[in-house]
């Protein structure tokens, strides 16, 4: 990992994560998808590259998803369990992603993994960049979804990007999101 910052919750380890999402180890890695799953943007294309055709294929079979929901496949080649497909994009060109769309992906997204027994989960800013979202919006969302969660077995929560700018961005709104806390080591 190349730059890794954590806040502490009574619940849930949260991390902000500058690294490629495909080297990452957890039970749960978390490609951002559109509805038909076909594994286009970056994140996904990161995992299907680093996954194997055969992670391409098992992500069609549970195609397409309903907005906001999530497919969840196996790892295949990753060092991964799962690899939950959060649809947080409408699969047609001319329709992007929603701060609606994003939020229920995000909550599909940690629910699925709390429903399979997963400690760790890596998760992208879902629906944002090439999905049309702008990313600190989306940045907002994701943390208040992650932070709102009522979880019943996950421990550990990534938020990655593989984007430098990104990452400052990304813990700019995390300390700004988080400055409650007492670990704000941001």
């Amino acid at each position: 990992m190349r730059t890794y910052r954590t806040i502490q919750f009574p619940d849930i380890k949260f991390s902000l994560v500058y690294d490629d999402i495909a080297e990452q180890e957890a039970d749960f890695l978390v490609s951002a998808a559109e509805t038909n799953l076909q594994m286009r943007g970056a994140v996904a294309e990161a995992l299907r590259s680093a996954g194997g055709e055969s992670h391409a294929s098992a992500a069609q079979s549970e195609s397409p998803v309903p907005l906001g929901e999530v497919a969840v496949t196996d790892a295949c080649d990753l060092d991964a369990e799962y690899v939950i497909h959060a649809a947080a994009t409408p699969s047609l060109s001319s329709q992007q992603a929603s701060a609606a769309s994003i939020r229920g992906a995000t909550r599909s997204t940690l629910s699925a993994a709390d429903e399979l027994d997963g400690a760790s989960l890596v998760i992208p800013v879902i629906g944002t960049e090439t999905a049309g979202f702008e990313f600190k919006e989306g940045t907002h969302i994701v943390c208040e979804v992650v932070r709102e969660h009522d979880t019943t077995t996950l421990d550990d929560v990534r938020i990655i990007t593989n984007s430098e700018k990104e990452f400052s961005g990304l813990t700019r709104i995390a300390a700004m999101f988080y400055r409650t806390c007492q670990d704000t080591d941001f």
